[in-house]
């Protein structure tokens, strides 16, 4: 069993209609899916992998090694429950950035605004696809017309453990928000998602984009498309990388499930999933992020 991958450019042409169901059945069955030929120059992302791993290496691993995670792992010799074996960073358009590795700052901008168009083409794709009107999503994330949603970048590393069986590189969780885009290492694996009770490795690819949606397409959608737990296991030989970029809500949007989605019967509707402000939503989530998604719900509704 291995997730979906998806052949982005046959959108524009005569194999449109199985693309779209191909994408449809990947968002409904597995919350992930790989895209290969979406558009972003492999020059680009030669250049991404490169500077990522100078950054790392130059800026980064000294003080990894001289970390909390390394120093418990020495320390005990029981599973840590509670830390991740990751290095990371977030990238944001207006957060100090990185300035001592070459060319990092002007490739992972000219990344990041390629990405931002990917996701928004794989937003109008699922809005199609879920019988919405074409921008409903990105509308539902940006709060409105304009270009208010949060647009991240983070920028991880995942050293060699000497103790994998004892610490994840990062636990189990699903993402707080919408559409989330993955360019992972395409020779150290370790990324799986939950399916069926059953943890699948998603196979490193070259040059594929990952594609995921978080707990807010999960609500918009009213349940139709589900997050995926997830989770990325410590690598025992090579230093993993993984970028994921976040198109998520403002904190100020709110949330709903879309009234097209919405079963109406003898004029009462039944609604799984609240309406809330999503950045009440993250004040529960940064709580309980490696919990059960469901009290999350529960919880917001309450708010």
């Amino acid at each position: 069993m291995a997730i979906p991958v998806v052949d982005f450019s046959k959108l524009n042409g005569e194999d449109r209609a199985k693309t779209m169901a191909q994408i449809a059945n990947a968002c409904q069955e597995w919350g992930f899916f790989q895209l290969v030929n979406h558009g972003i120059p492999v020059e680009l992302l030669e250049r991404v992998k490169n500077v990522s791993s100078e950054f790392y290496k130059g800026e980064r691993e000294e003080n990894f090694n001289k970390s909390k995670e390394v120093d418990l792992l020495d320390e005990s010799s029981e599973k840590l429950e509670n830390v991740d074996w990751e290095d990371v960073i977030t990238l944001l358009d207006d957060n100090e950035w990185p300035s001592k590795t070459p060319g990092f700052q002007e490739t992972m901008k000219e990344y990041r605004f390629e990405l931002k168009k990917l996701a928004e083409k794989v937003m109008q794709v699922m809005d199609e696809n879920l019988g919405l009107p074409k921008g409903y999503i990105r509308k539902a994330l940006n709060d409105g017309d304009g270009d208010n949603a949060f647009f991240g970048t983070k920028v991880s590393h995942y050293p060699p453990c000497p103790h994998p069986e004892r610490v994840k590189g990062l636990r189990a969780h699903t993402d707080a928000g919408g559409v989330i885009l993955l360019f992972q290492d395409d020779k150290v694996g370790g990324l799986q998602v939950l399916k069926d009770g059953e943890w699948i490795d998603v196979q490193p690819l070259p040059n594929t984009i990952v594609i995921n949606t978080g707990d807010q397409i999960e609500v918009l959608s009213n349940g139709r498309y589900k997050s995926a737990w997830h989770r990325v296991l410590s690598p025992v030989h090579g230093i993993r990388r993984s970028i994921a970029s976040f198109y998520n809500p403002s904190l100020k949007a709110t949330i709903a499930p879309a009234p097209q989605l919405v079963e109406k019967t003898n004029q009462q509707v039944e609604q799984t999933y609240p309406k809330f402000v999503f950045g009440d939503y993250m004040s529960v989530y940064v709580q309980q992020k490696f919990l059960p998604k469901e009290p999350r719900f529960q919880a917001v509704r309450a708010v």
